[in-house]
């Protein structure tokens, strides 16, 4: 049987892979043992081995990441640096997303990247559509919050480079620092283990306080990112109840 050519099946793979990553899949096993204390194959060695300079020393990677405590130190500067020649992902050469909505809303959002089908904005195509179905159901818009991504551009593989993560997680916790929201809503796993160190299955049901240096907090609440919504739309009504818990909280 030859393979239907009305499938886009890179499309379909790399959709796969992402809803396997949104469920908490990071392990693959296979149906064949395997000897992992064998040799790897001298072609996947050298293909792993990091990067050498002519005298032989290992080359130290270089994300284009500031070192810990050297952050922008205001809201305004790290929002342009965000974007910047600076930022973690300027290296690809694609398109950096900014952060929309007025960055002192009392609500603040975090996602993890922009969507396939559309990377040149946050939350856009379907997963957006959805997204903003939500934000109306409960009286707001993306003009009245802060929307903000983890990671400013899409990765090729359409979720966070595992080497880079713990940064831009840090990234994100400076970012919800210096906006200080009244309520933040993390939507997806990435997201969710950035600020609560807990995916949304662990975390979502409750509030969360996230404090700020001024003895502030932000009130937290996790929920399914409009992505996984949009593959098992029976998670609707969980994520409605996030949405009711989110407003309802301490006034």
């Amino acid at each position: 049987m030859g393979a239907d050519p009305n499938i886009d099946w890179r499309q379909a793979a790399a959709s796969a892979m992402e809803w396997w990553r949104d469920a908490g899949v990071d392990v693959l096993v296979g149906d064949e043992p395997f000897d992992w204390l064998s040799p790897e194959p001298a072609e996947l060695v050298t293909a792993l081995a990091p990067e050498r300079d002519l005298s032989g020393a290992t080359a130290p990677a270089d994300h284009s990441l500031p070192a810990a405590g050297t952050l922008p130190a205001t809201i305004a500067e790290l929002l342009e640096w965000r974007i910047g020649p600076a930022a973690p992902e300027a290296s690809w050469n694609i398109s950096l997303v900014p952060a929309t909505g007025p960055a002192g809303a009392d609500l603040m959002i975090l996602i993890d990247c922009p969507e396939r089908d559309s990377c040149d904005s946050l939350l856009g195509g379907a997963a957006g559509r959805l997204f903003d179905r939500m934000l109306a159901a409960i009286g707001r818009s993306r003009a009245d919050v802060h929307l903000a991504s983890m990671c400013a551009a899409r990765p090729s593989a359409g979720r966070l480079p595992r080497e880079m993560e713990s940064r831009l997680a840090e990234i994100a916790r400076h970012h919800v620092t210096l906006a200080a929201p009244k309520r933040l809503l993390v939507m997806g796993d990435a997201a969710s283990r950035a600020i609560l160190s807990a995916n949304v299955l662990q975390a979502r049901g409750r509030l969360h306080a996230f404090n700020h240096k001024n003895d502030s907090q932000s009130e937290v609440v996790a929920s399914f990112h409009p992505r996984m919504l949009l593959e098992r739309p029976v998670l609707k009504a969980e994520a409605w109840r996030d949405l009711q818990m989110l407003m309802g909280g301490s006034k």
